[in-house]
């Protein structure tokens, strides 16, 4: 497992192989990541959008950047968590993502970023 914490929040991922499949005459490989969002601050904080970069050894460097996480924004109190797990599809065997949260400050209404440490992808086979 992979930690980072910005700003009192700290940052979990787990990541898992999940297998491949073949569409449209093309080998795909899919990953899962599950990423625990941990409030060590003093206040409480919402998730407001996403930013990825994801690498793939075989394309170019995609940028996905979007609303909350999987559909909702959450609130995160001082002392809980927030974890929630999706998915990747590669179009080869190896890859890595990293990112950032955009974030405000219940108490300040200050807006800031937590960032996601980079973590990779990688289909066991591909391991030798």
């Amino acid at each position: 497992m992979i930690t980072q914490v910005t700003k009192g929040i700290r940052i979990s991922v787990a990541t898992s192989f999940e297998g491949t499949f073949f569409k449209n005459y093309k080998t795909h490989f899919a990953f899962g990541y599950t990423i625990t969002i941990e409030n060590q601050s003093k206040h409480s904080v919402q998730l407001t959008s996403r930013h990825w970069q994801i690498y793939d050894a075989l394309n170019e460097m995609e940028i996905l950047d979007g609303e909350g996480v999987i559909g909702k924004k959450p609130v995160i109190k001082p002392g809980q968590s927030h974890t929630y797990s999706s998915g990747c599809l590669l179009s080869s065997p190896i890859g890595s993502m990293k990112g950032y949260y955009n974030m405000v400050n219940f108490s300040t209404t200050e807006k800031f970023r937590v960032f996601v440490p980079p973590f990779k992808f990688s289909a066991p086979f591909a391991l030798n």
